[in-house]
């Protein structure tokens, strides 16, 4: 007789039930109430809105200075997670600790913070200005913004990868002759690349979300340094609620796109993991 097995949570029809609640109330309600208001507008009217002078220049903004930051935290956050997991050394703690500082500080006064560091008479921009370096209501300051916020995404997916990284392959790798740049080529930096691609596609997506740390530092200069999400709230304001969603359902998509990547990304990293 098979032995039934004990589950700690209750049956599957009440936990699945629940999911599909929560999922539909939180997700999927809001998502298909704005894909509904879309449908009342005529295609040549959507395309119109969406694709308008200030929401090109908009989306160009959004998009270049997210994959901007998206391929910095890749490079740096790589590096970051490196030094944590591989060395120790004293503040190591408070370092690790201080990666997550982006997610406890809220959006709108790490903006407000960066906005006077570099500023004209701020503690850095009194520096950089006089070299010619305008951060502050440059897209150069929405570069940084957005780094800043999504830094955590690439350092925290790649740590639990380190970690896991057997170094006894490493010290085999050296024992055969292989120097560091052939062992990192070969043996580490395949086992790191799917989990650097799903870092960047999470801080790129989180970046082409963000809205409280760049409204400040970035001056909301139209055609300039305008973002998507200020032009929607704009809009908004404006009463002009079909242009808002007009953009706001170009965003939807982008979004959408990128979570299909993820999974693929993710999928990808299985196959890879498995057959390594």
């Amino acid at each position: 007789m098979a032995q039934k097995k004990f589950n700690v949570l209750p049956g599957f029809g009440l936990t699945m039930g629940f999911t599909l609640f929560y999922l539909s109330a939180v997700v999927l309600i809001p998502f298909a109430a704005l894909v509904i208001r879309t449908l009342e507008l005529s295609w040549a009217d959507f395309w119109r809105l969406a694709t308008a002078d200030r929401a090109l220049a908009a989306y160009r903004l959004t998009f270049g200075a997210s994959l901007i930051a998206a391929a910095a935290n890749a490079v740096f956050g790589t590096l970051l997670a490196w030094v944590l997991v591989r060395y120790e050394f004293p503040g190591r703690r408070f370092i690790d600790a201080m990666v997550d500082f982006p997610f406890a500080l809220p959006t709108a006064v790490a903006g407000l913070t960066l906005a006077n560091l570099f500023a004209a008479n701020g503690w850095l921009g009194r520096w950089l200005v006089p070299l010619g370096i305008k951060v502050a209501f440059t897209p150069l300051g929405v570069v940084i913004a957005l780094t800043f916020v999504g830094l955590p995404f690439v350092v925290r997916t790649l740590q639990p990868v380190l970690q896991n990284l057997e170094r006894e392959v490493e010290e085999a790798a050296a024992t055969l002759g292989a120097g560091r740049l052939r062992t990192f080529t070969t043996i580490i930096a395949p086992s790191l690349l799917p989990a650097v691609l799903t870092g960047l596609a999470l801080a790129f997506a989180r970046a082409i979300g963000e809205y409280g740390s760049i409204v400040f530092i970035s001056g909301n200069l139209p055609f300039k340094t305008e973002i998507a999400p200020y032009l929607i709230v704009i809009r908004l304001e404006e009463y002009d609620t079909t242009g808002a969603i007009a953009l706001a359902v170009v965003l939807l998509a982008c979004s959408f796109l990128l979570l299909g990547a993820m999974n693929l990304l993710e999928q990808w990293a299985s196959r890879f993991h498995a057959s390594s």
